[in-house]
C-alpha cells in the first residue's frame, strides 16, 4: 500500500505517557498510517533513531507502543553498521517510516554517508509516507533551526531539501526557537520557514501544505516568510495556520 502521491507529515510530536508502557503513540503517528491508506492488514512502520545514536532502549520503548497500537514496527538502525542489508528495497516495502529526534545534524551526516540521501527520494516518491518528529521533521525541509552544536541554538540548511521551504520545531515551547527564526528569516539564511507548536504536524502532498493537524486542542502551526517593511532592513512577517484537532 503507498500514498497516492508523495506524502510528509512533520510534526513536533507523536507521543504520549503510556498506560502500561513507557510511552504509547499519540494522534499524530496514527495519522501518518492514516495517510497512508493501509488497510486489512497490521500497518507496517519503520522507526529510524539515527538523530539520537540508534539507542536500544528507545527502541524497545517504541516497539511496545507499536505492540499496544497494533503496528508492525522495524527498526532501521545504522550504528555500528545498518542492521538491513538492503536498505531500500527495506523501505520501499513500509507504510510510514517515522524519524525520531535528536541531533539532525548528525541525522544528516550518517544517512548520507550510507547514500539515504538519494534513496529516501525515492522512498517518497513512490508514496511511502515520510514522517517525523522534531529532528524527524527538520531533515525533510531545507533547512531550520537546531541544537545540534549545542545549547544556543544555531541554523541548519543542508537538509535533504524534499520540501522547498524550512522547518521551525518546538515553537511555542522552547524560548529561542521563535525569535531565531524569524531573525533567520529576515537574513535570508532561512527562506519561508512552516512551524509547528508542541502536538502539531504539517501535511504535505508532494510539495504542497495542504493542512495542519494537532494531537493537543488549541496549538497551531505557523508560517514565517521575509517582509520588506517599512525601514531599511527586511523583517519576518508570522502568520498562523489553523490546525484541525484529531481528537
Amino acid at each position: 500500500m503507498a500514498a497516492d502521491q508523495p506524502t510528509i507529515l512533520a510534526t513536533s510530536g507523536g507521543y504520549k505517557p503510556g498506560r502500561r508502557t513507557r510511552l504509547e503513540f499519540n494522534h499524530l503517528v496514527h495519522h501518518a498510517v492514516e495517510l497512508s491508506g493501509v488497510t486489512g492488514r497490521a500497518p507496517r512502520i519503520t522507526h529510524l533513531g539515527t538523530a539520537g545514536g540508534d539507542q536500544r532502549a528507545a527502541n524497545s520503548d517504541l516497539s511496545d507502543a507499536a505492540r499496544v497500537a497494533g503496528f508492525d514496527l522495524a527498526h532501521l538502525n545504522l550504528f555500528s553498521m545498518p542492521n538491513i542489508a538492503n536498505m531500500e528495497g527495506h523501505l520501499l516495502e513500509q507504510d510510514v517510516v517515522w524519524v525520531n529526534g535528536g541531533s539532525v545534524a548528525n541525522l544528516l551526516a550518517v544517512w548520507r554517508v550510507h547514500g539515504l540521501d538519494a534513496i529516501f527520494r525515492r522512498v517518497w516518491e513512490a508514496g511511502v509516507v515520510l514522517a517525523g518528529v522534531s529532528a524527524g521533521s527538520i531533515c525533510w525541509f531545507r533547512g531550520g533551526t537546531t541544537d545540534s552544536f549545542g545549547p544556543e541554538l544555531h541554523a541548519v540548511t543542508n537538509g535533504l531539501a524534499l520540501l522547498p521551504y524550512d522547518n521551525g520545531v518546538h515553537y511555542d515551547s522552547e524560548p529561542q526557537r521563535r525569535p531565531l527564526v524569524q531573525k533567520l528569516v529576515a537574513a535570508g539564511t532561512l527562506g519561508e520557514t512552516h512551524c509547528t507548536d508542541d502536538g502539531v504536524g504539517l501535511v504535505y502532498r508532494g510539495t504542497d501544505l495542504v493542512e495542519a493537524v494537532t494531537e493537543v486542542e488549541g496549538k497551531q502551526a505557523w508560517r514565517v516568510t521575509v517582509h520588506a517593511g517599512d525601514g531599511p532592513e527586511a523583517v519576518a512577517l508570522e502568520e498562523p495556520i489553523e490546525a484541525r484537532f484529531l481528537g
